[in-house]
């Protein structure tokens, strides 16, 4: 009994010392342990839900951020963040970090930092542009005209001007003379002298623009909006931002390949990037330039079936081919009859599996394109004279069905349009939603087309084969749809051009998720990574310049 006993002591001594040797680590079976954590609080709110909270180690290019649950409390995984000094930083609309927000974090052990928020003493640089939208006065059809404008910079730089509608009528159009590849660090001249048209029919816009930003009072005479922080499921996540190495950089399409490797292209420069989502590693690789002082930029990346990547070059004219073995392009360049000062080829129908031949579109002409890939030449589909009506009209987004037909989003009203890669025709399907203004759109594996209704604020799905449509409603006013994809559990993905939230939604019941973004997160291209369980959400911070990373942990 004495040597049970003697036993049984030394057992429990072990445990207490283990526990003292690593406190706070040792969790039941499958927890994991924690780096970082504490509670966010304010005077206002006492302990605060959905805060984001972001964590930067000194000299990284790594940014981690958690949110803070119903109690208030954060947690960040022991395996996010490394030994260190971090930069602490939240996000919560209407309200600033009360403190230095610094954190020491060592080896085997669970720091703790609490958080004070006070309020904010100026909340006009934290709205996002949807807020903006439902601030402003003015009817859905005067606001809708702004969403020309988000791709580019915030409506707060609109509302903060102090032009009257006679100035505004010449930054309307001066502003309608960039290509859509620019920046305000980095503008980039269209080479069409004729495309912005006259300052004057730009009038009617001007006079409202007028009415909503300074120039005529000295402060704004409608009350700011603003969201709701994210609650329960929505603060279930973890987001990894990573820096890319130039501000000029908007990674506006973002993919990843079977071996986990993320893939970019850059909107503003003549670049495809790689990046190794464990270190952060960026490798970018120049596609030639063809044409010397066009605007530079890509748009639409996909991956063909043999592994190889090929990309829209946009206003330089041509698509190319990339082979990530060889890291060698092989470019298709526009016939020089059909490669004026307008032509902008970006997105890829890219069945060619099926008889050899890419789609493309020009969204200059509003024409379509299909490569022979054998032959190097295209042959042209002059789709905007076979459009259903007298409406503006502008193609946007394209995708191949199975058999290599094309289909395509009329991005001014609310059409899609097909044609028929056999005999030519032209068939037309109307969205529910008037004015929806179809963007990017994609195909699935059983011939459904998906696509994000930008100003319809609608996920909408037309089945190829029964020619019906499906719109589900997105919960955020003014969120701006870019893209939707899917993932293995059937659920829909997208995310907001205005709101910073990238937004997860199951069709069966049309409840929607809503992750907000630590920053400024001007999202197009989205895609899920279905080998994580759970599913793992990527895309691109086209105007800050990183690539973002959303794990749901639920």
């Amino acid at each position: 009994m004495r040597a049970r006993y003697q036993l049984l002591m030394l057992a429990a001594l072990a445990v207490v010392v283990f526990c003292q040797v690593l406190p706070h680590r040792v969790f039941a079976q499958g927890q994991v342990a924690t780096a970082l954590t504490g509670q966010v609080t304010s005077d206002e709110e006492g302990p605060m839900e959905g805060v984001v909270v972001s964590a930067k180690l000194d000299g990284s290019t790594i940014t981690v951020s958690v949110y803070s649950d119903k109690q208030g409390h954060y947690s960040f995984p022991a395996n996010r963040l490394e030994p260190g000094h971090y930069k602490l930083k939240t996000r919560a609309v209407g309200y600033d970090l009360d403190g230095p927000g610094v954190a020491d974090l060592a080896a085997q052990k669970t720091t703790t930092v609490d958080l004070k928020l006070r309020k904010t003493k100026n909340i006009v640089p934290q709205l996002t542009n949807a807020e903006w939208l439902l601030s402003i006065p003015g009817t859905t059809e005067q606001k809708a005209t702004l969403l020309n404008c988000v791709g580019c910079h915030t409506l707060e730089r609109i509302v903060r001007s102090t032009h009257d509608a006679d100035e505004f009528t010449q930054v309307i159009w001066r502003m309608m003379g960039y290509a859509q590849v620019s920046q305000p660090i980095k503008p980039q001249r269209r080479m069409d002298p004729d495309w912005a048209g006259n300052p004057e029919q730009y009038r009617k816009q001007a006079e409202y623009l007028a009415t909503i930003n300074l120039s005529s009072v000295a402060k704004w005479e409608y009350p700011l909006k603003t969201l709701p922080r994210p609650t329960g499921k929505a603060t279930h996540a973890i987001i990894t931002e990573y820096d890319l190495p130039r501000p000029t950089i908007m990674p506006h399409d973002v993919i990843l390949d079977e071996h986990g490797n993320v893939w970019f292209t850059d909107f503003g420069e003549q670049y495809i990037g790689k990046m190794d989502p464990k270190t952060g590693k960026i490798k970018e690789f120049a596609v030639p330039e063809l044409k010397t002082g066009y605007p530079v930029g890509l748009l639409d990346i996909e991956e063909d079936k043999a592994g190889d990547f090929w990309v829209g070059m946009m206003f330089q004219g041509a698509l190319a081919k990339f082979d990530p073995k060889a890291e060698k392009f092989q470019v298709y360049k526009l016939q020089s009859d059909y490669n004026d000062n307008v032509a902008q080829l970006n997105m890829l129908g890219l069945r060619y599996d099926v008889d050899g031949k890419v789609w493309t579109d020009s969204a200059g002409h509003q024409e379509l394109y299909r490569l022979d890939i054998k032959t190097g030449t295209y042959e042209r589909f002059q789709a905007q004279k076979q459009q259903p009506d007298n409406g503006p009209f502008s193609i946007y987004g394209i995708d191949s069905d199975s058999h290599n037909n094309i289909y395509f989003s009329d991005y001014q009203s609310n059409w899609i349009g097909r044609v028929d890669a056999e005999t030519g025709k032209y068939s037309w399907f109307q969205t529910p939603t008037p004015h929806s203004r179809p963007r990017r759109v994609k195909m699935d594996p059983q011939d459904h087309l998906y696509f994000g209704e930008y100003q319809g604020n609608n996920i909408g799905m037309l089945d190829t084969k029964t020619e019906k449509f499906i719109e589900w409603p997105l919960p955020t006013p003014w969120t701006g749809p870019y893209y939707v994809t899917w993932d293995k559990n059937g659920e829909l993905w997208t995310g907001g051009m205005t709101t910073d939230r990238a937004v997860r939604l199951n069709p069966k019941t049309g409840q929607a998720i809503e992750y907000l973004m630590p920053k400024d997160t001007n999202m197009r291209r989205v895609f899920v990574d279905n080998s994580t369980t759970p599913v793992t959400f990527w895309t691109g911070s086209n105007h800050a310049a990183s690539i973002v990373k959303v794990e749901p942990q639920d």
